[in-house]
């Protein structure tokens, strides 16, 4: 598939946004994954196969964490936080190139997302985090991700609004936290604890501000 194929293809998939008229930054990975989504498909690699290679990068973060602790574990966990996060853009990739979108493609890469991102959520909770804050920072990612879901559902066509609380800022968050982590223990012993902590606040109050931003967009276009 030709460049401006797949962009029409992928287009249609993200509620009409175009990422030839976006940032340099989505253009430029949109294109970067085009590339590569097009050489795995080449491949015979099937998205579900990139799929479930990211989902299990994501439960591997806890794993780490929990064996090796910090600071070794925290990097490690960074680490695959960013490999997962490019697993997740290159599945879809690789099924617009190769002109295998599914309706079932897009629930597994839902729950994939979900579950990875709970995945992070339980690292954080072991390396220290309180329960209830790593509990409503999930709650508030999948009410975000909810609430465009039954927007779609109810006939909202368009993407809705690019909220500050998309899964790029939760994946920006968690590598963030994970790598300061270590850096601010090692000038102040005992602060491993509070900078995760402080970064699961974060997620959480992005994704509040980011579910008022959404459910304006979309009371705006089914009211």
């Amino acid at each position: 598939m030709g460049w401006d194929d797949y962009v029409t293809a992928w287009s249609g998939l993200h509620g009409g946004f175009d990422p030839r008229t976006a940032s340099l930054v989505v253009r430029g990975w949109v294109l970067l994954a085009y590339r590569i989504g097009s050489f795995l498909g080449r491949k015979r690699i099937s998205p579900l196969t990139v799929t479930l290679a990211g989902l299990s990068l994501c439960l591997a973060v806890p794993v780490v964490i929990g064996l090796a602790g910090p600071p070794a574990g925290l990097a490690a966990g960074a680490l695959l936080v960013l490999l997962a996060a490019f697993a997740d853009g290159l599945d879809g990739a690789v099924a617009v190139a190769t002109g295998r979108v599914t309706r079932a493609g897009y629930v597994y890469d839902s729950i994939a997302d979900r579950l990875g991102e709970a995945a992070w959520l339980t690292a954080f909770w072991l390396a220290g985090v309180p329960a209830w804050l790593a509990v409503a920072a999930g709650a508030g990612s999948w009410l975000h991700e909810y609430l465009r879901a039954r927007a779609a559902t109810a006939g909202m066509t368009e993407i809705g609004a690019v909220t500050v609380g998309e899964r790029p800022t939760r994946v920006s968050v968690a590598v963030t936290g994970l790598l300061l982590a270590p850096i601010a223990a090692l000038l102040v012993p005992g602060w491993t604890t509070l900078v995760l902590t402080v970064a699961v606040a974060i997620w959480l109050l992005l994704q509040l501000a980011g579910l008022l931003q959404l459910t304006a967009a979309v009371h705006r276009a089914l009211r």
